[in-house]
C-alpha cells in the first residue's frame, strides 16, 4: 500500500523543469511554481528519497502507542503522512501534518482526499498551515520531519527538538532525514560529486543543476551527522542513530 501512496504523488505531479532555461535565480520557495513539479523534483534530486519515505512507513509502526498523536512536519505534499496512516494500526492515533507553504497544504489536503478513496483503514489526519517552530504541541509517540530541519534556521534548531523531545512519550521517536555534509573535506568533494552525478543520471542539465543550487544557497543549511547527533542528545533524546545513507542523504532515528 505504501508504494502505492507514492507512486500516486509522482504519477500527480508535473515534470520538473523549473531552472531547464536561464532565470533570475532568486532564493528558493516552496511556492505554487514548486508545489506543481515537487514530487518529480524530490524523487530525482535526493538519492535514496522513496527508500527513505517507504521505510519510514515500515518502522514507524514499533513506536506507535495508543492514545497518542503523530506529527508530520514540513509535511509537504504528504507523503511521509500517506506511509505512516496507512501502516500503523494503533488505536485511537491519529496524525496532524503541518506545513508553513499555503500551496503545499492545499494541494496535500487534496492527495490526502484522494488516498482515503483509494483505501480503507487509514488513520484520521488533519492537515495544519503553521510555523512548527511555534505550534504548540501535544502529547505524542512519535514525530517525522524529512528535510525539514536544514530549511529551518540554525538558532531555532535546538529549542524546536528540545520542544519536541519534550512532547514525545517515554520511548517515543523522531524519524528526522536530512542532506549531510562532511567534516573531512575530500569526502564531502566525493559524494558530493556522487550526487550530481546522480542528478545528471535523473535527466537534469548543467543549468538546472547550477541555477538550483544557487537558489538554495542561502535557504538551505546542512549539518553533520555528527552535529545532528550532538543537538538531538542535547535536546533530551537519549538515543540517536544513523539508519540510512545513500550518498550524502540521509535518515536519523531519535529515540525519547
Amino acid at each position: 500500500m505504501n508504494d502505492r501512496s507514492i507512486q500516486y504523488l509522482f504519477e500527480q505531479s508535473e515534470p520538473d523543469s523549473i531552472y531547464a532555461q536561464k532565470r533570475q535565480c532568486g532564493k528558493f520557495a516552496f511556492n505554487e511554481e514548486v508545489v506543481k513539479v515537487f514530487p518529480d523534483m524530490i524523487r530525482r534530486s535526493a538519492s535514496g528519497y522513496t527508500t527513505i519515505v517507504e521505510n519510514i512507513g515500515n518502522l514507524a509502526p514499533i513506536f506507535a502507542k495508543e492514545n497518542s498523536l503523530i506529527y508530520d512536519l514540513g509535511s509537504s505534499l504528504g507523503a511521509v503522512s500517506m506511509v505512516l496512516r496507512s501502516a500503523i494500526k494503533t488505536a485511537n492515533t491519529s496524525i496532524i501534518a503541518i506545513d508553513n507553504s499555503a500551496a503545499m497544504v492545499e494541494k496535500s489536503r487534496e492527495y490526502l482526499k484522494a488516498q482515503e478513496m483509494m483505501f480503507e483503514s487509514l488513520l484520521p489526519i488533519e492537515v495544519i498551515e503553521a510555523d512548527i517552530t511555534t505550534y504548540p504541541y501535544e502529547r505524542a509517540s512519535l514525530f517525522a520531519m524529512n528535510f525539514t530541519l536544514q530549511f529551518i534556521p540554525r538558532e531555532k534548531r535546538l529549542a524546536l527538538l528540545t520542544k519536541i523531545a519534550d512532547s514525545l512519550l517515554p520511548g517515543g521517536a523522531l524519524f528526522m532525514s536530512e542532506k549531510l555534509r562532511f567534516e573531512d573535506a575530500r569526502e564531502h568533494e566525493v559524494l558530493n560529486n556522487l550526487h550530481m552525478q546522480f542528478k545528471r543520471s535523473q535527466g537534469y542539465s548543467e543549468l538546472e543543476i547550477a541555477q538550483k543550487r544557487e537558489s538554495l544557497e542561502d535557504v538551505m543549511k546542512i549539518d553533520t551527522f555528527e552535529e545532528h547527533k550532538a543537538r538531538l542528545l542535547k535536546a533530551g533524546f537519549s538515543e540517536v542513530y544513523l539508519w540510512f545513507q545513500c550518498l550524502n542523504f540521509s535518515s536519523i532515528l531519535a529515540i525519547k
